[in-house]
């Protein structure tokens, strides 16, 4: 999953992008609502991470310019405005959560998995589609009986097949889910993954379509 932070504080935005790539997402990091409504419109991030308190503007306008322009993506607030008044605002102007500073990553990760939850339709943290389901809180998998703990970057490939499951995904759009703007990607880096996934789980859970890309299987697909 793509995060964008947008966070001015060098200190606390250092620790959420590692604490974030830790987690297995792909985050990117921008200090100021200018550059923030810049990234947003390449339409590339999954989840957007909010301050308010921002240089050259205030992040409850960059909100309302986003949901003013039709954007649906999960929006939490991250900042140090704690009052009742300033929780409504937010939530008003279209964010999907509010977390007030200071907070325990643990949380923040915790409310990113819910977020994940609704995007994919999950009632927990596991996503499911036919004989595969993954863990959001653990990073197990199981296909078929068969059950195994997936590295941070084979959790984040499979997670991103199973938020579109029976649709295909070429390379780079896997790319976009796996690595933020400042990573290098080695030119079979989503080959390697898709390989170490087949290895745990078996050559069926993941198919491709020639010259297209790879997909997970729906229910539909199981069914016939």
């Amino acid at each position: 999953m793509r995060i964008l932070l947008v966070e001015d504080d060098e200190m606390i935005g250092a620790a959420i992008v590692q604490a974030l790539k830790d987690a297995a997402y792909a985050a990117d990091w921008v200090r100021d609502a200018e550059a923030a409504s810049g990234a947003l419109l390449g339409q590339e991030h999954d989840v957007l991470l909010l301050d308010l308190n921002l240089p050259k503007a205030d992040g409850i306008d960059v909100l309302r310019s986003l949901r003013g322009a039709g954007s649906k993506i999960p929006v939490i607030v991250l900042t140090a405005r704690d009052g009742l008044d300033d929780r409504i605002a937010g939530l008003d102007a279209g964010a999907d959560d509010y977390l007030v500073k200071p907070f325990e990553i643990g949380e923040l990760l915790a409310r990113l998995r819910a977020v994940t939850r609704r995007l994919g339709d999950h009632g927990d943290t596991r996503m499911k589609s036919g004989k595969l389901s993954l863990d959001a809180a653990t990073h197990i998998a199981v296909y078929d009986g068969t059950e195994c703990r997936l590295t941070s970057r084979e959790f984040a490939l499979l997670s991103a097949l199973l938020m579109r499951p029976g649709t295909v995904l070429s390379r780079t759009q896997l790319e976009r889910k796996l690595y933020a703007w400042a990573q290098q990607v080695e030119g079979n880096a989503v080959e390697v993954l898709i390989h170490g996934i087949r290895k745990k789980l078996g050559a069926s859970v993941i198919r491709n379509v020639r010259g297209v890309g790879w997909l997970v299987d729906n229910e539909d697909n199981h069914a016939r």
